[in-house]
């Protein structure tokens, strides 16, 4: 693992100047030339604050090779720790999204992917995955510079992540298998599972390296070609990480990688008739238009959507326990994620003892910094945008009269980056907008209940079902109340403790399929049933 230096030992992040021919990338409000590395000048040296140095893509990966797009439009990448730009990536138009979906189709037909044998499609993907592990901290670093997570949770997590999915699902690749089944002699009957097709993904700006290989993964093992689409927020780490797909071997448009804006390249790609699947994680009303454009091809559709899950504190618990997992909980990732347990619901015997607690938790563990610091817990939200909006429900829960028991104000470092200062409401009543909408902050709603069935009454009474939790030394209680949350996961006694093995998804408006473990392969698989008449 590399050290990880300060801000004082480091400068701000550097684009390298070189000699090229005209080519312009800004960085931080200021123009540099950059090197022409290809015909096409697709890639750009950055230099990281911890030192660490790389060749960052910037085109739209097609057929193995990095591409300008065709309308010639950027996006900008923001550092969100400095507010300043890291440089910009080409964003695809639906013209160039066309030409994706024709190179997936035309790699799914051929035989160069279409023949291999699972085996041989799980040693390219474990290849893959080595090749991650090698470049583990690049890729962490990239991570942690364009999305704002700390450096300590990119390298000791979200990358090993993407390995161990990887992997997981290279394993399957030859033992996803179809069945005989019997219905007497005069028939031989069997299944076999086949690829669906081209699928387009589209990945959220939380977890990108996470998030992308959770769906490459049983997509690739089944043997489908994809085209994913990154979250415009955050595109760099994955546009790294295509450069290690051409290195394992893949052909040419089995994986293509796109940046571009939702409005457009997400839309050309959910309507695109030669798209046979659409897998998607972001929020509900993203989802919501999803299906409505992916109706009319009637397309295959896994769709992971937004959350508001609550936790239980009974009045048996271990609070110590409850503290700190209910902490990390909702504090981890700056409070950016999907299942985060936002709504913590304590028995009135334990609940002032309990918020104090978290409170003291809070300040222990949260130390909000510099993502590269050792020791920062919790860096900026990901763009001005998701700050502005935290910001909003902060103002809201204060006008709708809950209590700010802590936190509730940016805190910017050194004047700078999109911090908020983690929050903790009290005195919420179940009306209030932050204790029914999905925040994605660092903010936690607490309320008290008396009986177990006021608790459920509260955890239920959301739209959403994606992730639960509950904590109690009464395991049958724990059992009992764990099948009448409405939700696609519970954790008993933990939080957010999931698992690459373990399907994970929602029920309600949280999303339609799962992802990960066994299950995970069935919405990249087609059944196809085969009668033979054995009199013939």
């Amino acid at each position: 693992m590399a050290v990880l230096l300060s801000r004082s030992a480091s400068s701000s992040l550097l684009l390298t100047k070189r000699l090229a021919r005209v080519g312009h990338f800004r960085c931080f409000s200021h123009t540099f030339h950059f090197q022409q590395t290809t015909a096409a000048r697709m890639e750009v040296e950055l230099t990281a604050p911890n030192g660490r140095k790389w060749m960052q893509p910037l085109g739209l990966f097609i057929n193995n090779e990095f591409m300008k797009g065709g309308s010639g439009q950027t996006i900008a990448s923001i550092n969100p720790t400095t507010e300043e730009e890291i440089c910009s990536v080409a964003a695809a138009s639906a013209d160039d999204v066309d030409v994706a979906v024709e190179a997936a189709r035309k790699a799914f037909r051929d035989a160069s992917w279409k023949s291999l044998s699972g085996t041989e499609r799980g040693a390219l993907m474990t290849k893959l995955a080595e090749l991650v592990e090698q470049h583990a901290e690049t890729l962490a670093t990239i991570e942690t510079l364009d999305n704002g997570k700390p450096y300590s949770v990119s390298i000791s997590e979200d990358v090993p992540e993407v390995v161990k999915v990887l992997k997981y699902y290279a394993g399957y690749a030859d033992k996803n298998f179809g069945q005989v089944i019997d219905v007497g002699p005069e028939k031989f009957a069997y299944t076999i599972k086949e690829p669906v097709g081209v699928c387009g993904q589209i990945i959220p700006w939380n977890y990108p390296l996470d998030m992308a290989a959770w769906k490459l993964g049983p997509a690739l093992c089944c043997g489908n070609t994809v085209v994913l689409k990154l979250a415009e927020q955050t595109p760099l780490s994955m546009l790294y990480l295509a450069k290690l797909i051409k290195e394992a071997g893949f052909p040419p448009g089995v994986v293509n990688i796109i940046n571009g804006y939702g409005r457009e390249a997400g839309a050309a790609l959910v309507q695109h008739p030669k798209v046979d699947k659409v897998a998607f994680t972001g929020s509900t009303a993203t989802g919501k238009e999803i299906m409505k454009m992916a109706s009319a091809t009637m397309k295959n559709i896994t769709l992971e959507t937004g959350g508001k899950s609550p936790l239980i504190v009974f009045e048996d618990a271990d609070l110590e326990n409850a503290v700190t997992w209910s902490h990390g909980g909702i504090m981890s990732n700056q409070g950016q994620i999907c299942t985060a347990t936002s709504r913590i619901l304590v028995h009135e015997k334990v609940y002032d003892e309990f918020v104090e607690k978290f409170k003291a938790k809070v300040k222990e563990i949260s130390v909000v910094g510099d993502p590269f610091e050792e020791t920062t817990f919790q860096g900026p939200q990901v763009t001005k945008a998701q700050y502005e909006r935290v910001l909003s429900f902060i103002e809201s829960g204060r006008s709708e009269g809950a209590t700010i028991a802590m936190g509730g104000e940016p805190a910017p470092q050194k004047g700078k980056g999109f911090y908020i200062a983690p929050t903790v409401f009290t005195n919420v009543k179940p009306s209030m907008k932050i204790f029914r909408e999905e925040i994605f902050g660092p903010c936690v709603a607490m309320v008290s209940f008396k009986t177990e069935e006021e608790a459920l009454d509260l955890a239920n009474d959301t739209t959403y079902g994606l992730g639960a939790a509950v904590f109690t030394k009464d395991l049958v209680r724990a059992h009992r109340v764990a099948r009448e949350i409405e939700a696609g996961m519970v954790w008993i006694n933990s939080s957010n403790d999931s698992d690459f093995r373990v399907p994970f998804g929602g029920v309600k408006q949280s999303g339609i399929g799962r992802e990960l473990g066994e299950a995970g392969l069935q919405p990249y698989c087609n059944i196809k049933a085969i009668h033979v008449n054995m009199a013939g």
